[in-house]
Formats: structure tokens, C-alpha cells, sequence
């Protein structure tokens, strides 16, 4: 199946001299995906012209204009950039022209141009920021992640929709299990909002675990954590705190003295084996879901190897149905939820 990406090539902290060998790199090792560089042309040319690349039927360039800088307000960049390599990269895919759009800019500024351009799909109310955690049981999937610090039982609800449906498609889980972010695991805990969504998730149609905490994020505990974007940033940015602390301290005391070093050597196998399990470029590629496109977002400091992963996540994502499945379990839950809360009016009624 043919996949066209765009790409905002002149994105993140270096531009072109990563997103650019990046996509010979995924054009390279798929033969059905074609590409669109968007961004100045003139940059875009140099730098396949510095990898002794050309243009082709399968990688193109979509001259932008503009560029969205890192620190600019998302306000700013849709009203007074409307040429910029994001928002045109972005419009190529509400017009058809590409399936799914990459970029490593301005996060705030993404989200605000991808909701503006393409709206959110029927049945959802904000879209949630998606990204994988590694686990012992191998990946996790975490929304929201920063999109949404406030947040209804419903919305949450649609997140858990969202993230078992991309796992299912992703990952090739039919029944993924979902859990609910909280500070322990017993139906009496968490507030209210948290209570009411485990009602919610509990009558639905989800394959839902219940309530887990932060340490079943690690342990793999379930394949989806739903929670709102103010702790799911936390979590975001704490476990990236821990990996950068535990690789230092284990650079400190291999480096300690001679005895150490020599240790060190001996265990290098080990410790690269560790490295690359640990590798956050490899988990590289945030999904914006609930909107009427694949949009994914990847880390503004990404390598040409990173930036890689994120253009595989969309491809992955488009090739997998998933805005479709998205869509129709929307369709099964808003009859569910509509018939819970009833349930619940009721019941709170008759007490």
C-alpha cells in the first residue's frame, strides 16, 4: 500500500540536516512510501544535494515560505505564519495530498495549526498527545501527555478509546488492556473526575484493567494509561530525568578509578545491550490523536535516527486504519457512556 508523508523539514533544533536523511533513510527501506519535503526550497536542495540526493517521483519538495521558530507562540504561528513548512505541511494532508505529516517544531504551535486545519474527529472533544514508554513487557502507550492539563470523564474516556484503538492497530492487539492512571489501585481512590471515568471505562467496551499507578507504567502492567495532560507530562518528564541520572551515575562509577575502567570494558556488551534497550530515539514519534489526520510530533532535538522512528509511526498509523477504528468504536462508546450516565442519574435519584 503506497503511504505519502509530509514532512516539515525545517522543524526542531536542527532542521534539514536531519529531516532530510532521514527520509532517503525511510524511502530507502520502503519501496511503497513516498515522500514531500516541505520547507525552503533552496535549504531542502542543498542538503540532498550534500548527500548526493535528487529529487524523484517518490521524494519531492513543497516549497514553505515560512518557518515556525521553536519559541514562538502557538497563537502567533497560526495567525501570522500561514505559509510556514508546518501548516503546509499540515494542509497537505487535509487536502489528500499526503496520508500522515511529521515534524519536530514548536509542539504548542503544531497542535494549535493540526486541531485548526484538520478539526477533531466526530465524538471527540480535544485531541490527546500519544507517546510509548518502554516497559519490562516491552512497550507502554501513555495519553495525554500535555495536550490537555484539564480534563472530563468523558475526555478521558475518549483517550482510553484512542489509545487501545492505536495499540490494537499498531501493535496488532486485538483486545489491548487499558488502565487508569491513579494514586492507588482501589475504586475509592483518586478524585472525582478519576472515579467517575472508572465507572465510565468500567461499563464500556474496553478491555479495562482498572486503576494502575506509576510504577505499572514501567512494568508494563497494561498496554494503555489514560490520564490528563498535567500528569502525564509529569510522568513524561520524569522518567526522562531518571534514564539521563541513571546513565550518568553509571558513567561516574565505571570511570571511578582504574579497577573500574577495566570493569567497565569487561561489561561493555552488557552495557550496550542496555543502552540501545534503553534508547529513547527509539521510542521517538508522539501521535496527536483525535484529529481528522495523522499527525506525529517528534522530539525537537531528534537525530536524523530518531526523526527515522517518528516517520515510521506514521507511516505505521496509516497504513493500520487507525483514525477508521478510532471512529467506529467513538460510535459503539457514545452510546454506552450516554446509557451509564443515565444509569447513574438515576440511581443517584433514587438513593
Amino acid at each position: 500500500m503506497d503511504i505519502t508523508v509530509a514532512i516539515d523539514a525545517m522543524g526542531g533544533d536542527h532542521g534539514p540536516h536531519v529531516t532530510v536523511p532521514a527520509a532517503l533513510k525511510a524511502l530507502d527501506a520502503d519501496s511503497e512510501l513516498n515522500i514531500v519535503l516541505v520547507g525552503l526550497s533552496d535549504a531542502i536542495e542543498a542538503e540532498l544535494k550534500a548527500r548526493k540526493a535528487t529529487t524523484s517521483p517518490r521524494l519531492r519538495i513543497h516549497h514553505a515560505s515560512e518557518v515556525v521558530t521553536m519559541d514562538e507562540s502557538p497563537q502567533g504561528a497560526l495567525k501570522n505564519k500561514k505559509d510556514s513548512s508546518m501548516r503546509v505541511a499540515i494542509n497537505l494532508v487535509k487536502s489528500g495530498e499526503a496520508n500522515a505529516c511529521v515534524s519536530a517544531g514548536n509542539t504548542g504551535a503544531l497542535m494549535a495549526t493540526a486541531r485548526f486545519v484538520l478539526k477533531t474527529l466526530p465524538g471527540i472533544d480535544r485531541p490527546a498527545i500519544a507517546g510509548v514508554f518502554p516497559s519490562q513487557k516491552g512497550k507502554t502507550y501513555i495519553l495525554d501527555l500535555g495536550a490537555n492539563a484539564d480534563c472530563t470523564a468523558d475526555q478521558l474516556l475518549q483517550f482510553a478509546v484512542m489509545g487501545s484503538m492505536l495499540v490494537s492497530c499498531v501493535e496488532h492487539k486485538p483486545n489491548p488492556t487499558v488502565g487508569l492512571l491513579n494514586i492507588g489501585s482501589e475504586d475509592i481512590k483518586g478524585n472525582e473526575v478519576v472515579k467517575l471515568t472508572g465507572e465510565l471505562l468500567k461499563a464500556s467496551h474496553l478491555n479495562f484493567y482498572g486503576n494502575v499507578e506509576g510504577n505499572d507504567i514501567f512494568k508494563g502492567t497494561v498496554d494503555v494509561v489514560v490520564c490528563d495532560g498535567f500528569v502525564g507530562n509529569i510522568a513524561l518528564k520524569t522518567s526522562e530525568g531518571l534514564a539521563q541520572m541513571m546513565g550518568r551515575f553509571l558513567s561516574q562509577e565505571f570511570k571511578r578509578n582504574w579497577l573500574t575502567k577495566l570493569m567497565g570494558l569487561a561489561s561493555l556488551p552488557v552495557l550496550n545491550a542496555f543502552k540501545k534497550r534503553m534508547d529513547p530515539r527509539r521510542y521517538n514519534g508522539a501521535s496527536f490523536l483525535g484529529l481528522r489526520g495523522i499527525v506525529v510530533k517528534s522530539h525537537g532535538g531528534a537525530d536524523s535516527f530518531s526523526f527515522l522512528h517518528a516517520i515510521e509511526t506514521a507511516i505505521e498509523e496509516s497504513r493500520s486504519g487507525v483514525l477508521r477504528r478510532i471512529t467506529e468504536q467513538l460510535e459503539i462508546e457514545h452510546i454506552q457512556s450516554h446509557q451509564t450516565a443515565q444509569s447513574m442519574s438515576t440511581n443517584t435519584e433514587t438513593a
